[in-house]
């Protein structure tokens, strides 16, 4: 069903101020799932706000972890682990909105001993999970889907190792196969075509688990047990994204953005921004838990234009949407290629933002696997369909700011599945 909120964004002048940016979603996912499965308690500060890491949280406690969310501004979750071995769940496992709640989480249910059934909202229930049931079906799991889509029906067993090549490249495939090799016999063995984000590798480093990483080769050790840890979660980049490219649509902006997680396999955008113009410098870099975190300041200049295909592409997934909303506002525009991944988001992504540039005004190429938008161009607000996809709600409010007139963006309560105080940040930080 169509939600009815709606939010109006009005044509802004600048952009100035600090923000702090909630938990990154990508390793709050990953610590939860592996405190629940290590020994001992574990504290994590700055939990991502978003749905999607509640549902996580929602389906390990169903598979019987404990875990409380403490009082304070630090949105704290302590978690007590079950170690390996879980409980069985007395219904479906609920994972909302959340592809990787249901990829990740399948490769740890696939090892237990009981029968898990894994649903999730409409949306799920349209996304392909043929590269999640391929290799676990391979390690010995049994799981029946609807055609390759959720609900999954994932009857655990005693796994065995594999050596798997990854025929498209996906972090959350990545993960979800190196937990299970965590509970499988003998060493398991993966190849990615590109590189991707290693949130699962420096995670499983963070718990106690040893890896060997070789090029886009990983490997990891079946029946090493994992301890609870006390980390702080880094402010989400994709998040910070929105930020970014606010900022860079004007010149003599001003912006920080403290603690954020600076992952070199995440921090691609930074490089895409600063080639298109933006000016970034990182200050009080550090690591922790294995993780890169500084905080950076920004100021907007003119905006050149780019190609981003391949490996860019891969690395970039997520940031497409505002990159295409900021790309008309650039001198030579912006190509996207390789990019077909979008198509089966939460949206048609690649349709979605076709048809959002268009109601405004501006002139779009659809490919298959991409989109080319020319630079140059002048948007007008206009009433904007969010498709329920908070990436898409999120990515044509920061077009909405250099448009002519008032921008409606019509679901935009999907924010809340990745941002759930988006629109009110950015609101602190336009001047209008």
């Amino acid at each position: 069903m169509k939600s009815e909120s709606q939010v109006i964004v009005r044509p802004a002048r600048n952009v100035r101020g600090t923000v702090s940016i909630p938990g990154d979603k990508s390793i709050s996912h990953r610590y939860a799932m592996l405190a629940g499965i290590a020994d001992g308690p574990s504290r994590l500060e700055n939990y991502s706000t978003g749905a999607d890491c509640a549902s996580t949280l929602g389906c390990m406690r169903a598979l019987g972890v404990k875990w409380e969310r403490k009082d304070g501004a630090d949105n704290v979750i302590e978690v007590l682990g079950s170690g390996l071995s879980l409980a069985a769940p007395s219904g479906a496992l609920d994972c909302g909105n959340s592809g990787s709640t249901i990829r990740m989480l399948s490769g740890i249910v696939a090892g237990q001993k009981f029968t898990t059934e894994m649903a999730g909202d409409e949306s799920l229930s349209r996304r392909p999970m043929e590269r999640v049931i391929t290799p676990l079906t391979a390690m010995g799991a049994n799981i029946a889907s609807q055609n390759g889509r959720p609900p999954l029906r994932i009857a655990g067993t005693n796994l065995k190792a594999v050596h798997y090549r990854m025929p498209v490249a996906s972090a959350q495939v990545k993960t979800c196969l190196l937990f299970a090799g965590l509970l499988a016999e003998g060493e398991t063995w993966i190849e990615e075509p590109l590189r991707t984000r290693d949130h699962g590798e420096v995670a499983l480093r963070a718990f106690g688990a040893e890896l060997q990483r070789k090029g886009n080769e990983v490997r990891i050790r079946g029946g090493q047990r994992l301890r609870g840890i006390e980390a702080r979660v880094p402010g989400d980049l994709s998040s910070a994204a929105f930020f970014l490219c606010a900022a860079a649509l004007f010149p003599g902006s001003q912006l920080t953005i403290t603690n954020l997680l600076m992952n070199p396999t995440r921090a691609r955008l930074l490089d895409i921004l600063v080639q298109i113009g933006l000016r970034i410098s990182v200050t009080q870099l550090e690591e922790i838990h294995g993780e890169l975190v500084g905080t950076l300041q920004i100021e907007g200049g003119g905006l050149k234009g780019a190609a981003i295909a391949g490996a860019d592409t891969a690395a970039l997934i997520d940031e497409i949407p505002v990159l295409a909303a900021i790309a008309p506002y650039t001198e030579q525009g912006i190509e996207f290629r390789d990019a077909k991944e979008l198509r089966v988001k939460e949206s048609d992504r690649i349709a979605s933002i076709a048809a959002n540039l268009r109601a405004m005004g501006a002139e779009v190429e659809e490919h298959q696997d991409g989109l080319k938008i020319p630079g140059g161009q002048s948007l007008h607000g206009t009433e904007i369909e969010s498709f329920d996809d908070h990436r898409i709600a999120m990515a044509f409010s920061i077009a909405a700011l250099r448009a002519q007139g008032e921008t409606l963006i019509r679901g935009s309560e999907c924010a809340a599945i990745s941002y759930p105080a988006f629109f009110t940040a950015l609101e602190s930080l336009v001047e209008h």
